[in-house]
């Protein structure tokens, strides 16, 4: 792809928007960037970008400086909109930055997609990959752009892809893309559940006969997507017999390879990791790495923050953080994952408008009591009455006080909100520091 000449308007001036700016800068394009934010909201990176010949406009989103333009990069952050289909309409080429970033990249990349669980695979993989003395570039949603991938010399590239990077991606071809679940999301961004599914399979449309899919076994929905392009698959599951890599007893085995990795080396807790280990397995085979590499790395992860992680242990109880649920299903899958039999589930925060009904039939099995909080505090209580007790409190510290309170010898308190974390607190980040702390601060608590 040749930008010599070429006019580029990058949409949004974040990390993705700085990164895009950077690689057209550097092969000779002229670059428009625009973001909404005034110009003194602007990060020093951002502003550095006029020093070198980059025109900034700052404010509302307007077509006419898009109309001097052969391409537009638009930001993850960017939802489509009148200005942008104008855009298009007038002749623009509208891509996204991961899109940019694949046409110039010719090392191998591996996609990692899904509602849940993908920045765990990512980093799983990623492990698995560098034990094997590869060079392994990782980011996407999992915090590095990919555009800071390009000119470097990587030998494969582990891409956590979201949906919203997934939306304008026409040509971005993997080697490997794992689509590991798709479950009721983003619903105040999409217009339905099928356009938020179609957004995540985007990727397999670029794929072919020499590509790998690795998928869920039984799931139709990924299936669906995956057949969109086409890749081979490669599937995965707990349950024994089900797909290539699956659990057969006390171990995970790999009927393609004949490999078998002993579940008692895992480190990180849950039956959704379980699941996460099969497709980072599917996946690191896929692109080489080999049995040695993948059973070192098995045993050395020990997950990633707020990801279900164990905070500590008061009186009997176990305090679980997993501030990263900032979903429904990732809510149910923290819960049923628990190795204890109840739990008091802290939940709220932003809601993102899906069914609340598997929450709600996840705690009638596993839920001692439910404390809410946040915007969808009402909501959450309205769709768990008569279920189980609930209280609604109004900061992480009475929330951890009230569970606290509510759990019995032997039960888990977790906090996995299935809800983003904007209304309270800056990021999931955040949220699971405040839990942190008061687990230490109020209970004594120390993991």
């Amino acid at each position: 792809m040749n930008l010599d000449g070429q006019v580029v308007a990058i949409v949004g001036l974040g990390k993705s928007g700085i990164a895009a700016a950077r690689v057209c800068l550097d092969r000779g394009a002229g670059v428009i960037g625009m973001d909404e934010a005034p110009r003194e909201r602007l990060s020093r990176d951002a502003l550095a970008l006029s020093d070198r010949g980059a025109r900034l406009l700052c404010g509302p989103l307007a077509v006419e400086p898009l109309k001097e333009c052969d391409i537009v990069v638009v930001s993850p952050g960017i939802p489509t909109n009148v200005v942008l289909d104008e855009a298009a309409a007038a002749g623009c080429e509208v891509i996204g930055e991961l899109e940019l970033a694949s046409r110039f990249i010719t090392a191998p990349i591996a996609l990692i997609g899904g509602t849940n669980g993908k920045s765990t695979v990512t980093a799983w993989i990623a492990a698995m990959l560098e034990r094997a003395g590869q060079r392994v570039f990782v980011g996407g949603n999992f915090g590095t752009a990919m555009c800071e991938a390009v000119d470097q010399p990587w030998d494969v590239l582990v891409v956590e892809i979201s949906s919203f990077q997934a939306e304008r991606v026409p040509s971005l071809h993997a080697q490997v893309h794992a689509l590991l679940n798709i479950t009721d999301d983003h619903l105040d961004r999409y217009d339905s559940f099928q356009a938020y599914a179609d957004a995540k399979g985007n990727p397999f449309v670029a794929m072919t006969a020499e590509d790998v899919a690795v998928l869920p076994a039984g799931d139709p929905l990924c299936a669906a997507q995956a057949s969109r392009g086409g890749a081979r698959r490669v599937h995965f599951s707990i349950e024994p017999g089900q797909g290539e890599v699956s659990l057969e007893g006390d171990v995970i085995v790999d009927r393609a390879f004949g490999d078998r990795y002993p579940i008692a080396d895992l480190k990180v807790r849950g039956t959704h990791n379980l699941q996460n280990a099969c497709a980072a397995i599917a996946v690191a085979r896929a692109l080489g790495a080999p049995p040695e590499a993948v059973t070192a790395a098995l045993g050395d992860f020990t997950g990633l923050p707020h990801r279900h992680v164990l905070v500590a242990e008061v009186s009997g109880v176990r305090y679980y953080d997993d501030s990263k649920a900032t979903n429904v299903g990732a809510a149910v899958a923290a819960l049923r994952g628990l190795q204890e039999a109840r739990a008091v589930l802290i939940a709220g925060g932003r809601d993102k408008h899906g069914t609340l009904t598997p929450l709600v039939e996840a705690l009638a099995d596993r839920g001692r009591a439910l404390v809410v909080m946040g915007e969808a505090a009402e909501r959450l209580a309205v769709a768990a009455e008569g279920v189980l007790p609930i209280v609604q409190v109004g900061s992480m510290a009475e929330a951890v006080c009230e569970a606290a309170r509510l759990a019995e010898p032997g039960d888990a308190v977790l906090l996995s909100p299935a809800c983003s974390s904007f209304d309270m607190f800056g990021s999931f980040t955040a949220r699971g520091r405040a839990f942190v702390d008061a687990v230490a601060g109020e209970l004594g608590g120390e993991s």
